[in-house]
């Protein structure tokens, strides 16, 4: 029995996003290895903090998400019949995809020294910008004040999360607008 998922998306061989149960990314990229399926799952070091020590230790960016690549309604059910996982994410019952330039754009942060956070805030529109210099060279983003510093938000269409990193604002252009 078919899903009609590929009916429904109208799109082939896509990043989709799977919700994850709670601290379980790895153990699902784990998983969907074993089953010969493409995933991201976008991982950065934080120092987290013990009673008795510190470490640095590898944490996903985005909790609870992966990034996977579906060729086939077989690959749609095979995911969603892997252990921790929750479901696709969805809006206005469409699978949610992500294109991949934000997939690229995330890999491009994360390959920088940059100060990385994430958050799922709603932002006014900001200035439109572009780094011209730097790690980040390339990286296009949307310009906010956050607690007096300077950050650019690359947004993360249909699973409303926007990743949020300080650079210096020498590297910044901003673009124009096209209306």
């Amino acid at each position: 029995m078919s899903t009609g998922f590929f009916y429904l998306c109208q799109m082939e061989n896509r990043w989709y996003v799977i919700y994850t149960k709670s601290r379980q990314e790895k153990y699902v990229a784990k998983w969907l290895i074993e089953k010969g399926i493409s995933y991201y799952l976008p991982l950065h070091k934080k120092v987290r903090q013990w009673k008795d020590r510190r470490k640095w230790v590898e944490v996903p960016l985005i909790n609870s998400y992966i990034f996977v690549r579906v060729r086939d309604d077989r690959e749609y059910i095979e995911i969603l019949q892997t252990d921790g996982v929750v479901s696709f994410i969805t809006f206005e019952g469409k699978p949610a995809t992500v294109p991949e330039q934000q997939i690229d754009a995330i890999k491009l942060l994360l390959a920088g020294e940059a100060d990385l956070d994430v958050t799922s805030g709603n932002f006014e529109k900001g200035d439109e910008i572009e780094v011209k210099a730097g790690p980040l060279k390339g990286l296009q983003g949307e310009l906010i004040n956050v607690k007096n510093k300077r950050k650019v938000i690359v947004r993360i269409e249909h699973i409303r999360q926007a990743l949020l990193v300080d650079i210096d604002m020498k590297y910044l252009e901003k673009k124009n607008r096209h209306s």
